[in-house]
């Protein structure tokens, strides 16, 4: 069999894996979609209380509707904000199903390579096609040949360290039993459980860390709830940014979020500590855990800790691919400039393409959250328009691949740990402030609070 008849290997039957394989179809070519989890969306289907800050218009790629038409599936409203549960299983499941044998479950990626050539070889590389092992839910191993490789297995598996210094902090992995990485589904008795009455540390800035803090909030407000307490830390300082865009994002609800966090400190339900970098996780005599700092701060002991400081990519199944990453965000390299929070604290991604995801290996594409590396604010949208122009590309039509078909909304959102870690410089007028070390409580504000309170998303399935 030539290399131009075999299938093209979509590793990840998440959103992005599922929308390259239905462009794949459109353009004649043959998916074959490797899905480590029992169904589609297995790393979906775990976050599936929390509502998305993107519309079901936004959710849904255009070609893979088209596939969705005939089985008589309809899209939800467009203006409505889908559950992490209901996205799998209105839309990535039925869509899974449409692609039918095209998709196997259970089969875990273990490695790719071209075969009969390890990184090191020459001769010949481009000729062969690549090897794309997979372990089977059974123990079966298998050896599976591919004329491309789409790796669209995004990064929910490796999510970032406690450790200030991007390591586990000292102690963490003894810490598991009162340790997630997470955001608690509160509505989950085991969960409520947990945190109900209890102390827990936030460690994170982000938009996860922001539903968090306000499920809890919501937790300790509830008549079950009283004495519920979140402690906040982050690396840095609070100023006008930390609570993203508000009413200035484009996506209300993801603004939304940055109120409602907002709301739960003001209204005393979370206290902030501010320029802490965990060096530590220690237990103290009761069993609880202590959040010891770089700077020698002990903070006071908590009942748990949910680490919440973003994902990486798990690049150990492409050690044999030659793949060329951005030092840093661990990124394409050509992709990275246009993500880099270090550069960029606001606005919008360009929307991009198979060229800004290529490597040196012709043939292979990281997609979807993965292609971002370490970098955050990650849209479906975004990975839509990826896999749309790889598809475009792998099928030969470049004036389609190289053609722009997206506007993203602004993201109002300032972000970067690098940025964030860096002096304000003189004068002001930065978007973000130095670290500045301490435990705050940010004075009640009462119209903020009332605008957290009216934009908050609502409760139910998805609580935050």
């Amino acid at each position: 069999m030539s290399a131009q008849q075999l299938p093209v290997v979509v590793i990840g039957a998440g959103p992005i894996g599922l929308a390259a394989a239905a462009h794949l179809t459109e353009r004649g070519l043959e998916p074959l979609v490797l899905e480590a989890g029992p169904a589609a969306a297995a790393a979906v289907r775990e976050w599936s209380h929390i509502r998305l800050f993107s519309t079901w218009g936004e959710v849904v790629d255009p070609v893979a509707e088209k596939l969705l038409a005939p089985t008589g599936w309809t899209r939800p409203d467009a203006g409505a904000h889908p559950c992490g549960g209901d996205w799998a299983d209105g839309y990535l499941q039925p869509l899974a199903d449409a692609l039918g044998e095209r998709v196997r479950y259970g089969a875990t990626v273990t490695g790719v390579s071209r075969a009969g050539r390890d990184r090191v070889v020459d001769a010949g590389r481009e000729d062969q096609p690549f090897a794309v092992h997979v372990r089977h839910a059974d123990g079966r191993e298998e050896r599976i040949p591919a004329r491309a490789v789409i790796d669209a297995s995004g990064t929910w598996t490796t999510p970032g360290p406690a450790g200030g210094n991007g390591l586990p902090a000292l102690g963490e992995k003894a810490a598991a039993d009162r340790t997630t990485y997470r955001v608690p589904d509160v509505e989950d008795p085991a969960v409520r459980a947990r945190h109900a009455g209890k102390r827990t540390a936030v460690i994170g800035s982000g938009a996860s860390a922001f539903t968090a803090l306000a499920a809890l909030a919501g937790l300790a407000e509830a008549e079950d709830g009283a004495g519920t307490k979140a402690l906040w830390v982050l690396r840095r300082g609070i100023t006008g940014s930390t609570f993203g865009g508000g009413e200035a994002d484009q996506l209300p609800a993801r603004g939304a979020l940055g109120l409602a966090a907002r709301a739960a400190v003001e209204k005393g339900h979370a206290d902030a500590v501010t320029g802490f970098r965990t060096e530590a996780i220690e237990r103290a005599g009761d069993g609880r855990l202590v959040l010891v700092g770089e700077d020698g701060r002990r903070l006071d002991a908590v009942d748990e800790v949910i680490v919440l400081t973003g994902f990486r990519p798990d690049l150990s199944f492409l050690s044999e691919i030659r793949l060329q990453l951005d030092e840093r965000l661990q990124a394409p390299v050509a992709l990275a400039p246009l993500i880099d929070p270090n550069v960029h604290s606001c606005g919008t991604v360009y929307p991009h393409g198979h060229r800004e995801l290529s490597h040196p290996e012709p043939g292979i594409h990281l997609v979807g959250m993965k292609s971002y590396g370490r970098a955050p604010t990650f849209l479906a949208m975004t990975g839509y328009e990826q896999v749309r122009s790889v598809a475009a590309a792998l099928a030969g039509d470049l004036e389609a691949a190289d053609r722009v078909e997206l506007t993203l909304p602004e993201t109002g959102v300032c972000g970067g740990a690098g940025l964030f870690d860096a002096p304000e410089p003189a004068g002001g007028g930065g978007c973000c402030a130095a670290p500045a070390a301490g435990t705050v409580r940010i004075g009640t504000a009462p119209d903020a609070a009332a605008a957290a309170d009216r934009e908050a998303p609502a409760g139910g399935c998805c609580g935050a």
